[in-house]
């Protein structure tokens, strides 16, 4: 008799299973015959993939902090892919837009223009000019593809360190480097040379700091030391400054990561694609940190979630590949993009959304430990100005628990299996923090009904 091989269950993914129970539930509850016609369109003309089509819903409005489905449901979107920085449809980037499709819309790339060279100047003025060159492209991923390949030419090297669980784009280099099950298995031999080690991440180390200390002794940065003193020729360290899920590293661990590639020769390349542009507090979540990374990855916000753009900002000594093209890019200097990314920068300093959002998710950390305090099923909460988190206690309760919260008017995003993650716009009102911590208050009350605990007290389904 023949023993067929079983496939180990894939890990949690950052982001709703679109293949999930909870979703077929909460569509046949809530979705009208309209809505389904539309779906069903959508499922058959795209590509299907885990985390996107088949879709959950059809959107027909966006603006603000909330988005509008196509039966008239006005929901709070503190999810949002992490493109809302300056809220929806905000009016200064549509109007830049407008102005800049009237002037130039499109610049070959023999050609540059003038709102590109704009918004490379004020994104160096931002880092205080310690990262002095600029590369534009379409998307995250395609930008940290050019800090990779530059890396590989600026140091001789090619091989890189990242981490498990880290996400930097979807394109093979960058599922390579990142460490998701999700996007990493089963597809063939991936990019050679891309060691991984564990993320700075204290309430789920698997190297034993709580046994040892009780807390947190940076023995991951260690081991990372360990990693690049052993192979000898490490091209970079890649590697989010803050993770999405959220995970905030412990005092003190970029600069030892600083230290240690200084030390062996490695170029440290921070990916801020989601959580730059001043979400956690600084414009540069780096800044927190006391460091300067040698490359920078920006994106999603940068063009308002309007027109997509990233960029890749490097110190000046990293301006070594005039032979090479490193982002030949049709629309690497698009003058629509830029013209959205100025609108942006604008937006930011004018209101000092970095501070805003400083104050505003204290508060709001605050008033999510409130939660944990009354729900039992709740175990933590984390975060950094106005990315934060919801630690859960028990599997599978965080998907149940969005679709709780989306049926009552937030959308938020479950990630790791046991977390919920808030990231509203940083021109989020009161008033609107307020309306989505009682809808979560609400969603975690209606899920701890449905679970019982056991004689010992612990909870289950």
């Amino acid at each position: 008799m023949s023993v067929q091989p079983v496939a180990p269950a894939p890990a949690p993914a950052e982001g709703d299973d679109n293949r999930s129970p909870h979703r077929v539930a909460w569509q046949g509850r809530h979705l009208s015959a309209e809505t389904r016609a539309v779906l069903e369109s959508d499922a058959r003309v795209f590509l299907h993939q885990s985390l996107s089509s088949p879709c959950l819903n059809v959107l027909s409005g966006a603006q603000g902090a909330e988005i509008t489905d196509l039966e008239g449901r006005v929901l709070l979107d503190f999810h949002a892919n992490q493109v809302n920085v300056v809220g929806f449809a905000n009016p200064r980037v549509v109007a830049a837009v407008h102005e800049q499709l009237d002037e130039l819309a499109f610049c070959t790339r023999r050609y540059t223009n003038r709102p590109a060279i704009r918004l490379a100047e004020r994104l160096v003025e931002q880092s205080h000019g310690s990262l002095s060159r600029v590369l534009f492209t379409t998307g995250g991923a395609t930008a940290m593809s050019a800090a990779l390949q530059l890396a590989r030419v600026a140091t001789g090297r090619h091989k890189t360190v990242s981490f498990w669980d880290a996400f930097h784009g979807a394109t093979l280099d960058t599922i390579s480097i990142g460490g998701e099950a999700d996007f990493r298995s089963g597809v063939g031999p991936l990019m050679s040379g891309t060691e991984h080690v564990p993320p700075p991440d204290p309430s789920r180390c698997p190297l034993g700091c709580r046994a040892r200390s009780g807390g947190c002794d940076l023995a991951c940065a260690s081991y990372l030391e360990y990693v690049l003193e052993r192979e000898g020729d490490v091209a970079a360290v890649v590697a989010e400054t803050v993770r999405s899920t959220p995970v905030i590293p412990p005092p003190g661990y970029w600069r030892r990561v600083r230290e240690a590639c200084d030390r062996h020769g490695a170029l440290l390349i921070l990916d801020e694609i989601p959580n730059g542009l001043g979400r956690t507090g600084h414009f540069f979540a780096f800044e927190a940190e006391g460091i300067v990374p040698d490359m920078v990855v920006l994106g999603k916000s940068l063009g308002g979630g309007v027109i997509p753009i990233a960029a890749l900002l490097v110190r000046e000594e990293l301006n070594v590949a005039p032979h090479r093209a490193i982002g030949h890019f049709t629309f690497e200097k698009s003058p629509l993009a830029a013209a959205a990314g100025l609108a942006v920068l604008d937006e930011i300093a004018e209101h000092d959304l970095p501070a805003r959002a400083l104050d505003l998710g204290s508060a709001t950390l605050r008033r999510l430990a409130s939660l944990a305090d009354r729900h039992p099923v709740v175990s933590g909460v984390r975060g950094r100005g106005l990315l934060m988190g919801l630690e859960l206690g028990i599997d599978d309760v965080a998907e149940a628990t969005m679709y709780e919260a989306l049926s009552r008017g937030l959308s938020i995003k479950p990630t790791q299996g046991r977390v919920l993650q808030l990231a509203p716009p940083l021109t989020v009102s009161e008033e609107d923090l307020g309306r989505a911590i009682a809808i979560l208050d609400a969603a975690l009350g209606s899920v701890e009904a449905s679970l019982e605990p056991d004689h010992g007290g612990t909870w289950h389904g």
